[in-house]
Formats: structure tokens, C-alpha cells, sequence
């Protein structure tokens, strides 16, 4: 078992690290610019992790390889302080205090505010489907 776990990590992690690389290549960031890149992959990743592990967490209650896979491994990966941390200093080595410390309360601040918003719609999402699939339900039963 703990085999196929480290297996389902480290799939995940090639393919969120690749997806992370993929977009610095796409979108890279020009020296002494905010690194809008790692921000937006940092905060769509806390969007996204929120929003899975209410999925596995409270509405499926089980995850099998999945939370390793996705939560762990690919989001991991895809997510990482190092980058964060290494822009961060290149912009305070080139002098730019203002955008470094702009990156780093502006990626925590975001990344909370993303982190919730992802709760919020994880859980509101199930409780919109239950509802619709309640009415669903109830219309087709009155039909003689």
C-alpha cells in the first residue's frame, strides 16, 4: 500500500511541478517586475487544494490515491515557497524592497483569501447540486 502512495505523490508532483515549469516558460517574469506567474499559480493552487479537500474531505469522505495524488502531489509541487522565496530575493537583491515585500504580504493575503473562497464554494457547491437534484426528483415523481 505504501508503495502505490508513493507512486500516486510522486505522479502528482511530475505532473504539477511540469505544469508550474510550463508556466514560467509561458509567462516568465522580466527582472525587477512583480512575479505575477508564481503569484497566480500560488494562489490558483490554494483555490484549487481548498476546494478538493472539501470534495474528499466532507463530501466523498475518502479519497483513496487521489488526496495523495492531487493534494499532495501535483499541488504540492505546482505550489512551492522555494519560488515564492527565490523571487522574493531576487527582487530585494535588485533593490526593489516595495514589490518584495509586496510579494510576500500580498501572496499570504491572497493565498488566505483564495484558501477561503475555495472552502466557501466546496461546501456551497454540494448543497446547490443536492438541492437541484432534490427538485429534480420531485417534479418527475408528480407525473402520473
Amino acid at each position: 500500500m505504501h508503495g502505490r502512495l508513493l507512486a500516486a505523490v510522486a505522479l502528482g508532483g511530475l505532473l504539477g511541478g511540469t505544469a508550474r515549469y510550463g508556466l514560467a516558460l509561458a509567462f516568465p517574469t522580466p527582472a525587477g517586475t512583480f512575479p505575477l506567474t508564481t503569484f497566480a499559480v500560488n494562489v490558483s493552487g490554494a483555490f484549487l487544494l481548498a476546494l478538493l479537500l472539501v470534495y474528499l474531505v466532507e463530501v466523498r469522505r475518502r479519497s483513496g490515491s487521489v488526496r495523495p495524488f492531487a493534494a499532495v502531489g501535483f499541488l504540492g509541487s505546482y505550489t512551492t515557497y522555494s519560488t515564492w522565496m527565490f523571487d522574493t530575493e531576487r527582487l530585494l537583491g535588485g533593490g526593489h524592497c516595495t514589490l518584495a515585500v509586496l510579494n510576500v504580504l500580498g501572496s499570504l493575503l491572497a493565498g488566505l483569501a483564495a484558501t477561503a473562497l475555495g472552502l466557501a464554494v466546496g461546501r456551497r457547491v454540494p448543497a446547490v447540486a443536492g438541492d437541484v437534484r432534490s427538485r429534480f426528483r420531485n417534479r418527475f415523481r408528480r407525473i402520473p
